[in-house]
């Protein structure tokens, strides 16, 4: 069933309930109920790429009413207790995160940060300065994480103006960008945009691609105008229940995301946020995913599986077990086709 003759697509996003009455499938009493707790946002481009009621597009960015239903947490990565200015999270030694927006093209249903988005009002200039003070004030933070929300939503000015202060801290040596907006509003992707963000290299980005459908034409383009703007592209995926939790599926996407130029980078195991318990995979299937992937394709498309650790405390990375036995001389290791492989301990 195409989506396509949808008049919604001509419209801008999709930001009520009502504007839905046109798919197939939808309950509207049940996104109205979902909606009031968990806005609703898709963008045009993204709703054209639904092909039939609970596909793995339809479940990444249509309300579902068992989102109401799961009692799990608000900030499960503990994120508020490593923030000592607002909007800023300073986890790790050398390096903070920094939100500099609420909002995103498209509200993703298993976002972990969904009680923080949908605010219409920008973030107050004097946030954001005192989030670049701490930084300037912090010698031991060389990478900055410009997230959100979507940084991509700003306009170019803004976003300039922030990259500006950043880049002008010498400590800073490297400024990443975390945006979902290559994949759901590709279109914000201008040459305009790209030209801009090159005068402030070292600078990367990582996108967030989470099933092959999600490669058209127009992410695509959008990836090929970052990346022949000399930016570095990487991506990050979450394991997500019915969308890409099938080792074909994801052997697929990450051979598409190298031929347009994207590292798969991370893998995440869904976090605990409240209102996702429906995406959530056994820990088992990631594993298995990545013992799928390994051998079996190129060692680039081989993305890390991690767990963002419950309570704080950072990204855990888990890999299948190769190691069979070991004893003082060998190890028994098994290899991506199964078989068994001996190899001297000493050294």
């Amino acid at each position: 069933m195409s989506m396509e003759g949808l008049s919604l697509r001509d419209h801008g996003a999709v930001c009520r309930p009502a504007q839905l009455a046109g798919l197939p499938g939808v309950d509207i009493a049940e996104v109205e109920r979902v909606h009031d707790v968990f806005p609703l946002r898709i963008s045009r481009h993204y709703l054209s790429l639904i092909e039939e009621p609970g596909d793995p597009i339809w479940l990444q960015a249509v309300p579902d009413i068992r989102e109401l239903s799961d009692d799990g947490d608000t900030d499960p990565l503990d994120e508020e207790s490593d923030s000592p200015v607002p909007y800023l999270t300073h986890r790790y030694p050398d390096r903070v995160l920094l939100r500099v927006s609420d909002r995103c093209a498209m509200h993703c249903r298993f976002c972990t940060r969904r009680w923080r988005i949908a605010n219409p009002d920008p973030i107050p200039e004097q946030i954001i300065r005192d989030a670049i003070d701490y930084i300037r004030a912090h010698r031991e933070v060389r990478d900055v994480i410009v997230s959100g929300g979507d940084p991509l939503m700003l306009t170019n000015d803004e976003l300039e103006g922030i990259l500006t202060a950043l880049r002008a801290i010498p400590h800073v040596e490297i400024i990443r960008i975390g945006s979902r907006v290559p994949v759901t509003l590709p279109e914000r992707v201008t040459p305009e945009l790209c030209a801009m963000l090159r005068r402030f290299h070292p600078l990367y980005l990582n996108t967030h691609f989470n099933h092959p459908r999600e490669v058209t034409p127009e992410s695509t383009q959008a990836c090929a105008l970052l990346a022949d703007a000399g930016i570095p592209l990487g991506n990050q995926s979450v394991l997500l229940k019915g969308v890409n939790d099938d080792p074909l599926v994801m052997r697929q996407l990450v051979q598409r995301l190298l031929a347009i130029r994207v590292r798969p980078y991370y893998l995440y195991q869904m976090d605990l946020v409240k209102g996702t318990a429906h995406f959530r995979t056994p820990v088992a299937t990631g594993l298995d995913i990545i013992g799928a992937l390994r051998g079996h394709t190129s060692g680039l498309a081989v993305p890390h599986y991690v767990i963002d650790a419950p309570g704080g405390g950072g990204k855990i990375a888990l890999l299948p077990n190769a190691v069979v036995s070991a004893d003082e001389d060998h190890l028994t290791l098994v290899n991506y086709q199964g078989d068994l492989r001996t190899y001297p301990c000493g050294g």
